[in-house]
């Protein structure tokens, strides 16, 4: 075991807050900061796009991003099935390595389990993650106001499908990757820059259907969105129709809603198109009075319905 940590783990993790391996880190974030924790299980844990290492740190980076904290520090516990093969497990850590580095993030601490085979699906990685405020007016639902205007950062989707043809070996031909990112590079700037964002959520499990609806509970107002102003591949929009999926329910993973002053949504958007992650970028519907705490999309035949909560999950074990 303790070769297996420091061979396969700490020699690709190293830096001098790790190395020490002591039972807790000693960090400093030096100003008002923030804290997550979250727990991965995807299956299958490799897919087209990414693997559940990928996954671990973009899913606790963005949760950081989206209360406008740059990613410091993560931790990185696994629990591993008995017989999982090295050279699976030395690719996810591999993966980890690549996307904290390029997220800024330095793993502090972490944990190495094994379980009897058959306990477990290969592997769970479970993270925490604490990053420094960089904005001065921090994200909230309170923040939101009648006008204001909704912005998604791509195209919806790709990560939920990515995975799903992964699990069933479905050949779309349609190549759905998986938009698993951090979201660092994109998001952050425009809280320097001062932006005017006042919400931020990562349209996960549940896919931007329930994100809208978190938001529209959560500030008691409505939102209304646009069918036709909602980005969705051809890829995904084909494989959603065979499949008779909804694309507004699929999960993303590099992905966010954002919520914004109606006087500057067109200007975020125009900034978050010139970066990779956000070519994509649309304004996509706005908020109102009513229906209260409800979403409603004006949809391509001119009538109008309900976007609903998720009530059940069409695909779960997604992240």
């Amino acid at each position: 075991m303790h070769s297996l940590i420091r061979e396969r783990i700490v020699r690709k993790l190293s830096n001098p807050v790790l190395d020490l391996l002591g039972d807790s880190a000693i960090v400093s974030a030096g100003r008002e900061a923030a804290f997550t924790t979250d727990s991965f299980v995807v299956s299958p844990v490799e897919f087209f796009g990414g693997d559940i290492g990928k996954l671990a740190v973009c899913g606790t980076v963005n949760d950081l991003v989206m209360l406008a904290a740059s990613p410091e520090y993560l931790s990185l516990a696994f629990i591993v099935e008995e017989g999982l093969s090295f050279s699976l497990f030395d690719r996810v850590i591999d993966s980890i390595a690549l996307t904290a580095g390029q997220a800024g993030a330095r793993i502090a601490t972490g944990d190495f389990k094994v379980v009897e085979k058959g306990s477990a699906d290969k592997i769970f990685i479970n993270t925490s993650g604490i990053g420094r405020i960089v904005a001065g007016r921090i994200p909230s639902l309170r923040n939101i106001t009648t006008g204001d205007k909704v912005i998604i950062t791509g195209n919806i989707g790709q990560h939920g499908l990515s995975v799903l043809a992964r699990r069933k070996g479905l050949d779309f031909d349609f190549k759905i990757k998986s938009d698993c990112a951090c979201l660092d590079g994109l998001l952050l700037p425009l809280f320097k820059a001062g932006s005017s964002i006042k919400f931020m959520r990562d349209p996960t499990r549940g896919g931007i259907a329930t994100t809208l609806n978190e938001i529209a509970v959560g500030c008691g107002l409505g939102i209304e969105i646009d069918e036709k102003s909602i980005p969705v591949s051809s890829g995904v929009r084909a494989a959603c129709e065979l499949l008779g999926i909804d694309p507004l329910y699929m999960a993303c993973e590099g992905r966010a809603v954002i919520v914004a002053a109606h006087k500057r949504a067109d200007d975020i958007v125009t900034k978050l198109r010139r970066h990779p992650l956000g070519k994509n970028a649309a304004v996509i519907g706005r908020v109102g009075r009513s229906p209260k705490a409800k979403v409603v999309m004006n949809t391509g035949f001119g009538t109008q319905r309900i976007v609903d909560m998720l009530s059940s999950d069409p695909l779960p074990r997604i992240c």
